[in-house]
């Protein structure tokens, strides 16, 4: 490589940075809405909001990661979906608190569940709709490919 040429570098553009924000924007608003119809953890309570969102988000990402129509549409949709959007509705931090205050109380088997049904629940939320999307895909072209 010169200097005339670093290399492949790909760099990100405002209006791509100013959709991911705005992205964010709508993701947060979603997820205070999900905590209006499920109060934020409480000491003794289970914190279903987050859990909601997390699981939700997973299976949305796996329709969006393979979506040919999000790969082929305009360079700021996926960074939108994905990093924006989804960025701001689902929360690693907020369960992390969450598990971290049901341990503290001693909710051994509480916290333990909720780790399981988090990670196990996130992998299988994607792997489901990476699955039914190929069906559904497969179902109207008779290929089985994700569309």
């Amino acid at each position: 490589m010169s200097a005339s040429n670093p290399g492949p570098v790909n760099y990100v553009t405002v209006p791509v940075l100013l959709v991911i924000a705005l992205g964010g924007a709508v993701g947060a608003l979603g997820r205070f809405g999900l905590e209006e119809a499920f109060p934020p953890f409480v000491p003794g309570g289970f914190p279903w909001g987050t859990l909601l969102a997390n699981l939700v988000g997973a299976f949305i990402i796996g329709i969006i990661a393979t979506s040919r129509r999000v790969s082929a549409g305009p360079e700021w949709l996926r960074p939108f979906l994905i990093t924006g959007v989804l960025g701001g509705f689902t929360t690693f931090s907020a369960f992390a608190l969450e598990l971290g205050l049901m341990l503290d109380a001693g909710r051994i088997i509480a916290a333990a569940g909720y780790l399981l049904i988090t990670l196990l629940g996130g992998l299988l939320a994607v792997h489901l709709a990476v699955w039914s999307r190929a069906r559904i895909a497969g179902s109207s072209t008779g290929e089985g490919s994700t569309a």
